[in-house]
């Protein structure tokens, strides 16, 4: 990787990470002020739920508009609209207002995130890059999933609700600081009979389908591990510290694997990886159920994380590959409606269904899917990617 591509790279993890921060800070600041005001654990729910919900309706919009703006006015709204979202929580720090907040957030991080996923896409040259540039951009979340909890939890404790709120909404604004110097590409037109049409045009396409059919199981596995894991946990008599530290063993084992991606990179291919991890996830899925002591759970956390931290550099290498140029944002607008969707519904479906079957019936049959599934990323194919793209002041 050149060193221009490096700097660039750091700046827009940097700019990532300020505006995930702010909403995951808020994900787990505005559950705990409604709980302290006396609010239910379904009021809370929905509140949670409001977070993921914008990014579903707010997905494909969000993808065209980054094809045509790229990258600077995309961040730059959606700097603006976090940071009103939590500025009113600032001012009102009431529930209906923090359900304001959480769709805000929500809608402002999905754009953030297809407008920079986008461009960082465009900045690699190769399939090589684009596994090793999608892999270091996905250590951001990681990282701001830490951050944002951790900064406003501090200053909950010291300070309150409020002056936790006005760091998150500053946070945003520092995204912009990171890219305000980014040298935006040239916009690319389709050819001749090549034009935009339906988002769901980009369906008709067999290898879109079997990617965006891979993304959902993979994404859907991440849900179960982290929704059933603690309710696993508790029938295992485990307490909270050591349910959190599983959890915590299974992002360690993600944010590691991603590092060592980049350096080889040149010797993966995108069909192997996802086909081994989806493999080796339906295998540890049918084991976790079986296994009660914590630490053989802490062992398969982190095996599982390993597995599934290698999918989405994979899945975005592919993704960036097999989608023309000038419909590469509305492309990561359906995956993120696909992603979102997901974390809307599945809980409720896991939640269901392991009160009728069990949990560990509800495991073994995830596993099930991913493992038959597997098939279809063997046969994955993409497309060379087209020309690379000329960047303009």
């Amino acid at each position: 990787m050149n060193p221009s591509l490096r700097t660039d790279l750091t700046r827009l993890i940097a700019a990532q990470i300020c505006i995930h921060a702010c909403m995951t800070g808020f994900r787990m600041a505005a559950p705990l002020m409604a709980l302290r005001e006396g609010y239910s654990p379904a009021a809370v729910g929905m509140l949670l739920a409001l977070f993921a919900l914008a990014p579903v309706f707010m997905a494909l919009p969000s993808g065209r508009y980054a094809d045509r703006r790229g990258l600077k006015k995309p961040v730059l709204l959606s700097v603006g609209i976090a940071s009103a979202g939590a500025a009113l929580a600032v001012l009102f720090p009431v529930f209906i207002v923090l359900c304001v907040t959480a769709l805000t957030c929500g809608a402002a991080t999905g754009l953030a995130m297809i407008a920079l996923q986008r461009h960082v896409g465009r900045l690699a040259n190769g399939p090589i890059e684009l596994k090793q540039v999608f892999s270091w951009m996905a250590i951001g979340p990681s990282i701001s999933n830490f951050l944002g909890p951790f900064a406003a939890g501090v200053v909950i404790d010291t300070f309150g609700f409020r002056a936790s709120f006005l760091l998150l909404a500053l946070l945003p604004s520092l995204a912009w600081y990171w890219i305000r110097h980014t040298v935006e590409h040239a916009p690319v037109s389709p050819k001749p009979g090549e034009g935009s049409g339906s988002s769901w045009n980009l369906l008709r396409d067999k290898g879109f389908r079997k990617l965006m059919a891979l993304n959902w199981m993979l994404s859907s596995c991440w849900d179960v591990h982290t929704f059933l894991v603690p309710v696993l946990g508790h029938e295992r008599g485990l307490s909270a510290t050591v349910i959190g530290s599983i959890l915590g063993a299974f992002a360690l084992a993600a944010t590691a694997i991603r590092l060592l991606i980049p350096l080889l990179a040149a010797h993966l291919r995108e069909s192997m990886v996802i086909g081994s991890a989806m493999c080796a996830t339906a295998v540890l899925f049918a084991i976790y159920p079986m296994v009660h002591a914590a630490w053989a759970m802490g062992v398969l956390s982190v095996l599982l994380g390993f597995s599934l931290g290698t999918v989405q550099p994979m899945i975005m290498s592919s993704l960036h590959q097999m989608t023309p140029h000038h419909r590469q944002g509305e492309a990561l607008g359906l995956r993120a409606m696909a992603i979102n969707g997901s974390s809307v519904v599945m809980p409720l479906l896991f939640g269901s269904a392991g009160a009728l079957v069990g949990v560990g019936a509800v495991f073994w049959l995830v596993g099930a899917v991913v493992g038959l599934g597997s098939p279809l990323a063997w046969t994955l194919r993409t497309e060379p990617a087209h020309d690379a793209p000329q960047r303009m002041p």
